[in-house]
């Protein structure tokens, strides 16, 4: 046997001893469960054997069948409990194999070579990672894309969806390698059913932390959860244990797979990664608070790192990528899949509902400038001036005093005197007035998912969508970023007045930059020097940089600027 071989068995054979450890656990808590049953077993028995007679041993003998009567129900409360908790299910875009034939053939054609069972599904995540998913649950397997006939054996393979994008197709395969592998230590009894027993015990705890608030039916569950939590707390850690050994297992059988280029493509991940971390917080969320929801994310990420690598020197190589065939070329309708997992990550990483509809709208990247920026900005201008209004703030412009012009903030901040005077008044007006209205805005939470199905024609997605799987937990799952401070959203608000005075009075126009967002484009070209100046005018009162700023862009900043 060559190393490989000798450490995939090693790491097989301690994944299966911790299987074996976790299903000891089970066996031992079932043990402790029947013991007052068999301990009345045993006294009943030398009863009508003529033994252990008398008043005493007839008490203890009742009293022991009685503990063992309500230690059994309470069993079957827990193992019930357990058993019809579902489990967390991430979630994904199901791809189905009518609509993705040639990424189901690289799938299986790689189980070949690895010698390992083939996935019985593939889903897109948004987000730059893969992995395999067990949906055996009976809950799990009504959804759509999920397992039938082999659903006992074989996972679900989930991929992230900008490494289609960004990744050829070599480099997804060299990339899936290790991921597929994993199928083989998943097919094994032992491990699978250590696995089920751990995520029954965490889907348990799950259900009972939900129905707290449901006194009635919240008790039992709470108990059974109690249970459930002892158990995990004593499984944890070899299950980390497992699976550290299955991965390591499932990586020694991947070297015979595209090594080489394993290499190579672990920086694509570490790229895509970087630049889908840009895409969204940069990009998406900018848009996602204005109501917008970019549709095409994943080919965003494309265009995103051909600019980083147009900027950064150390990048030039992976531009030449680009002319061999990107690994979307696999899905039958990329821009269907592409849609689906846009809509995911809207939900996933800022709560947006689940369909498109009246404030819930995709915009694609030609109309962003138009659709997002300029109404971002004058949104944010028109809330500016709103809460300087209720500030009592004068207008500054003698002619119209209704007009709002950017010499009425400026004059106001830069006689604020520093962030101790009437400024830190206008922060705080506008932090109040941002978390008014996000308290007023809609609450997009569970219900159905966004995601249909990606098959060869575009279509709604179905009833039973697997997003219904999450669970009640509150939505966003992962949010971007944290609450902005009032200093933070003033400044932004003043950048937001300074760009809409210099599109209305100089000419500039708003624009989207790949890797930073929001652009303001000035003879064609961005302007990224307006933020220090905004900050030495909100921070420290000093007008001076700002006014040097307007008078090489020539903007007025007595002219009166449109607001929505």
């Amino acid at each position: 046997m060559s190393g490989i071989d000798v450490g995939e068995e090693l790491g097989a054979r301690a994944a299966q001893a911790r299987a074996l450890a976790l299903l000891r656990i089970r066996s031992r808590a079932l043990a402790v469960a029947i013991l007052p049953a068999a301990v009345a077993v045993v006294l009943f028995a030398a009863d009508a054997q003529g033994h252990l007679a008398g008043p005493v041993w007839d008490a203890v003998r009742w009293t022991v069948l009685g503990v063992a009567v309500v230690v059994l129900l309470v069993t079957v409360l827990v193992a019930v409990s357990v058993a019809r908790a579902r489990p967390a299910m991430s979630p994904t875009v199901p791809v189905p194999e009518e609509g993705a034939p040639d990424l189901y053939r690289l799938v299986r054609d790689l189980a070949d070579r690895l010698d390992v069972p083939a996935p019985s599904a593939v889903a897109l995540t948004p987000d730059c990672d893969s992995w395999l998913e067990d949906r055996t649950h009976r809950a799990l397997r009504r959804g759509p894309g999920a397992p039938a006939e082999d659903a006992d054996t074989a996972p679900v393979l989930v991929i992230g969806s900008p490494f289609l994008w960004w990744m050829r197709v070599a480099e997804l395969r060299a990339v899936l390698a290790p991921v597929v592998a994993g199928t083989g230590p998943s097919a094994h009894p032992d491990i699978a059913a250590a696995r089920r027993f751990v995520r029954g015990l965490d889907a348990a705890i799950a259900d009972a932390a939900a129905s707290a608030r449901n006194p009635v039916r919240g008790a039992p569950l709470a108990f059974a959860g109690w249970v459930a939590r002892l158990l995990l707390r004593a499984c944890r850690g070899h299950a980390a244990e497992m699976e550290r050994c299955v991965a390591a297992a499932a990586s020694m059988r991947a070297q015979t797979v595209d090594y080489g280029l394993r290499i190579a493509a672990q920086e694509q991940v570490g790229l895509a990664y970087a630049g889908w971390d840009r895409l969204l917080t940069r990009v998406a969320l900018p848009a996602w608070r204005m109501g917008r929801w970019p549709s095409r994310l994943d080919a965003g990420v494309v265009s995103a790192l051909t600019e980083l690598s147009r900027r950064d020197r150390l990048a030039d190589g992976f531009a030449l990528r680009l002319g061999e065939r990107p690994a979307c070329d696999l899905l039958e309708e990329p821009g269907v899949a592409d849609e689906a997992a846009s809509l995911l990550a809207a939900r996933l990483f800022h709560g947006g509902p689940a369909e498109s509809g009246p404030g819930w709208a995709p915009v694609d990247w030609q109309q962003y400038p138009d659709e997002v920026v300029d109404r971002k900005w004058r949104s944010e201008a028109a809330r500016l001036h709103r809460v300087l209004d209720t500030l009592g703030v004068p207008r500054a412009s003698a002619a119209d005093p209704a007009v709002p012009t950017l010499a009425r903030v400026m004059e106001h901040l830069s006689g604020a005197g520093g962030p101790g005077g009437p400024g830190e008044a206008l922060a705080a007006g506008i932090g109040a007035a941002v978390a008014r209205e996000e308290a007023e805005a809609p609450v997009h939470g569970g219900g159905q998912g966004p995601g249909g199905q990606v098959q060869g024609a575009a279509g709604s997605g179905p009833a039973d969508d697997p997003l219904d799987l999450w669970g009640p937990g509150p939505l966003p799952l992962f949010p971007l970023q944290p609450p902005r401070t009032g200093t933070d959203l003033l400044a932004d608000h003043v950048g937001a007045m300074v760009c809409c005075a210099a599109v209305d009075t100089a000419g500039a126009a708003p624009g989207l930059d790949w890797l930073d967002g929001p652009a303001l484009l000035v003879g064609g070209e961005r302007r990224a020097d307006l933020a220090a100046p905004v900050l030495s005018l909100v921070e420290d009162g000093d007008p001076d940089p700002l006014l040097s700023w307007l008078a090489e862009v020539g903007v007025r900043s007595d002219k009166p600027v449109r607001l929505v």
